[in-house]
């Protein structure tokens, strides 16, 4: 495998000033990216009736098939209380199911219903563009990024929660 480009290889223009420490500007900018990224997802879902929870929510179960409720609270960035609400609205509208899990029956997994499957798959359409944007945008860079934001997000994980692998 080939050296790792150095990260101030891809910022365009000098990096004077950011050597040895992140400074608010790339705190800032790592904010401002991040927002406009989801309000495109944003944007996309609610034209097909969803948000960006539901869409992670199905986008989990659909590539998991059925987890508990803290497993999809960590996936989604979401409090219980919340989820435990959007899930509701969820089996509501068919989109997914509660079942026992068979390993241990005190414990209820959440499972994508075929409507939801469907309406993932329609969302997953919705937000195409968005993402590809994204990819063109970065290139080959994309990867870099992936591994930079993976290695941010381990070094920064509290002492006894898991991470998103």
């Amino acid at each position: 495998m080939g050296a790792r480009p150095d990260p101030s290889d891809l910022v365009d223009g000098p990096v004077v000033g950011r050597v040895g420490m992140v400074d608010d500007e790339t705190l800032r900018l790592l904010t401002l990216v991040e927002r406009s990224v989801e309000q495109r997802l944003d944007e996309a879902l609610k034209a097909h009736g969803a948000d960006i929870e539901q869409w992670r929510i199905l986008s989990l179960l659909v590539a998991q098939g059925g987890c508990p409720m803290n497993v999809v609270a960590e996936h989604a960035m979401m409090l219980a209380p919340k989820l435990s609400k959007l899930v509701d609205r969820m089996v509501s509208a068919n989109l997914v199911l509660r079942r026992p899990d068979e390993l241990d029956r005190r414990r209820v997994l959440v499972v994508a219903s075929p409507r939801g499957r469907q309406a993932h798959a329609v969302w997953e359409d919705a937000t195409a563009d968005v993402r590809r944007q994204f990819l063109q945008l970065l290139g080959p860079d994309a990867a870099v990024l992936d591994e930079l934001l993976r290695r941010l997000r381990d070094g920064l994980q509290r002492p006894g929660t898991s991470t998103d692998r």
